[in-house]
């Protein structure tokens, strides 16, 4: 019916625990698919390679029914909608392959020889990849996997095809209907994530609408003054993790002390991808909660991040400069953040803009004119003096996005 609003969808992460007989079948589970996906790949290349012909989806997906029967015990016993859902998974890395290849291009027509020399980055072609690095395989819920919630207790369990019924912890409910089932190895952990369709629950409205200028310094300043601190959790976790990866480019490549490093090294990289996310959640469900309209920049994640190293013959500058504020933006995960906050708005019935980023800090809000910025934190007007740089540009983002003047009371 018109005016309804479109179901949504939401991911569950549930961690699950295997039996030592299923983890077996789920490493076998992903090296099949994992050979499914690389065989694929050759096809497509060598088709390319020899007679200049693209291999669709549609191609390899109507080969399936010969490769399973002519491998009845190995890729036979897997599910078909998952093999070609491995197959889908291929057809998007190439899709954003030639995304790539187009905006090469583009970028070349539209700058100088010798300006794009300076600016020009490889397109990768899509690679093989070896069984430890394929980790996730999808399956459609009630074709090779089934989702049986909790009852009374915090288990519920996940089957899938040629893996068995595994037990699964689940620490909150699972709302709407079971879409999609994920089984994933991430090192020696396993998930299953759940994929589910529900409709959108509308927060009632506070009147509160606000710009949010991002930053390193702080995390987020709003147009009404908030400001959440930068967490740093890199910088928190730096010591442990530089010490880690020094042992472990001492130790002997294959002995049992490498593995050991590797996995803990990959225990703390791990902590500190938990505990962005966790504050990302928390920090969003907040702005959500107390806020009807959020205004962001449009920021250009892979343009603030590129490399200043430049090339041989013209070397860049400033390159550890550069090289340290690259890995703060990456640490405060900007990119994740916007995601998980467009995502709950959505679910809550908010708005979240994106507006033209430029001269948002050095544009002064009160009065429009172009300002000098002597420290990084402030921002100096020929009129109004000293201003700070975040809130100004938060005002600015927010009247940018038409949240009138930028300036609303807190809620």
């Amino acid at each position: 019916m018109a005016g309804e609003r479109p179901a949504l969808k939401r991911a569950y992460k549930l961690r699950a625990y295997p039996t030592c007989p299923q983890e077996g079948r789920a490493v076998r589970l992903l090296a099949d698919h994992c050979d499914l996906y690389n065989a694929a790949l050759q096809e497509r290349r060598e088709a390319w390679r020899l007679r200049n012909l693209n291999v669709s989806y549609g191609d390899q997906s109507a080969q399936l029914k010969e490769i399973r029967a002519a491998d009845p015990g190995g890729q036979g016993r897997h599910s078909f909608t998952a093999q070609q859902q491995t197959l889908r998974r291929l057809n998007m890395v190439f899709a954003a392959y030639y995304k790539r290849v187009r905006d090469a291009e583009k970028s070349r027509q539209q700058v100088g020889e010798k300006r794009q020399k300076l600016k020009e980055r490889r397109v990768g072609y899509p690679r093989f990849k070896p069984h430890h690095r394929f980790n996730q395989v999808l399956f459609v819920a009630g074709n090779g996997a089934k989702w049986e919630p909790a009852g009374g207790g915090r288990w519920a369990h996940a089957s899938f095809q040629a893996v068995g019924r595994v037990k699964v912890r689940q620490h909150r409910p699972v709302m709407g209907r079971v879409k999609t089932l994920q089984l994933k190895r991430e090192h020696r952990r396993w998930y299953v994530i759940v994929v589910t369709e529900t409709e959108p629950m509308p927060l009632p409205t506070t009147g509160r609408a606000i710009g949010i200028d991002l930053g390193v310094a702080r995390f987020l300043t709003t147009s009404d003054g908030e400001i959440v601190a930068n967490p740093r959790f890199l910088d928190a976790a730096q010591t442990t993790i530089a010490a880690l990866q020094r042992r472990k480019q001492r130790a002997r490549p294959g002995s049992g002390n490498r593995r050991r490093l590797r996995r803990a090294l990959a225990r703390e990289w791990r902590k500190v991808r938990n505990r962005r996310r966790d504050f990302h959640h928390k920090t969003a469900r907040a702005l959500v909660d107390a806020c009807d309209a959020v205004a962001l920049e449009a920021l250009r994640m892979n343009g603030m991040t590129a490399s200043a190293r430049g090339t041989v013959e013209q070397p860049g500058t400033n390159v550890a400069a550069k090289s340290g504020l690259n890995r703060s933006i990456l640490d405060a995960g900007w990119a994740e953040f916007m995601i998980i906050l467009t995502a709950k708005a959505e679910s809550a019935g908010r708005r979240v803009m994106r507006v033209e980023p430029s001269y948002t800090s050095v544009t002064c809000h009160p009065c429009g004119a172009r300002c000098g910025r002597p420290r990084q934190d402030t921002i100096v007007c020929p009129t109004h003096g000293e201003l700070d740089a975040d809130l100004n540009g938060a005002r600015n983002i927010a009247a940018r996005a038409g949240l009138g003047s930028g300036q609303a009371p807190a809620a």
